[in-house]
């Protein structure tokens, strides 16, 4: 069976909700709700990708209307892709909660390895080339941002083509296990620095343990080569 293209299939949206998502011809208190619901679900998703898919599961029982629907995603922070669940809050005073689900395809682009990358390498921007898909088809958590990875190191060897996703990587360590490093305590009017003993290694941004000579141990932000902060 010959499939519609991306942009056809969200140009004729509008016509496919009233055909498949409502079992009869839709109220105008249902239409609203929905679209109130495809106008939010698109613009979450536009910056992934110009063509979008947005398929509406709403629930079977017969609701009350909806008045001045407020949509939002029901997980904060989660990427508009596959199936989602949407909240929908009714009324000036948004009391009145409803759900449904939802189906995201998006056609854009994402970053894959031009060639074998082996374990311990270190990605260069030359590593790495874009292609194009749907978005909700990648695994869970793959990442769409090359500069995420530029610069950090292959945990395993990688095969040219796949997707990525960020527990393949991790950031070039600037501090070792056991090296002596600098800690720099910080706090409100305060800034101390003394010397202690790294426990584990770390690269910009990580948490890691330092032990001080008295024995007592904290755990710091990696800032730079050596460099450990405590913020208190």
């Amino acid at each position: 069976m010959q499939r519609l293209p991306f942009k056809l299939l969200f140009t004729l949206w509008p016509i496919l909700a009233s055909l498949a998502l409502l079992p009869g011809i839709a109220k105008a208190d249902d239409d609203a709700l929905l679209q109130a619901v495809h106008g939010f679900l698109y613009s979450e998703a536009q910056p992934l990708g110009e063509e979008i898919i947005i398929e509406l599961r709403p629930p079977s029982a017969r609701m009350p209307e909806c008045v001045s629907p407020q949509p939002f995603l029901t997980r904060e922070g989660e990427l508009p892709l596959g199936r989602v669940s949407v909240g929908v809050r009714c009324g000036s005073d948004g009391r009145q909660v409803r759900y449904m689900q939802a189906e995201i395809g998006v056609l854009g682009e994402y970053p894959v390895l031009a060639a074998t990358l082996n374990a311990g390498d270190t990605v260069r921007p030359e590593h790495l080339e874009q292609r194009q898909g749907n978005l909700a088809e990648l695994p869970n958590n793959a990442l769409l941002d090359a500069e995420q990875i530029i610069g950090q190191l292959a945990t395993r060897t990688l095969r040219a083509g796949q997707p990525l996703q960020a527990h393949q990587f991790r950031s070039l360590p600037l501090v070792e296990r056991n090296q002596r490093v600098v800690v720099e305590a910080r706090g409100t009017g305060f800034r101390v620095s003394r010397e202690g003993e790294a426990l584990e290694p770390g690269g910009l941004g990580d948490r890691i343990r330092i032990r001080f000579d008295s024995r007592e141990v904290v755990t710091g932000r990696v800032a730079g080569e050596g460099m450990v902060i405590v913020d208190f």
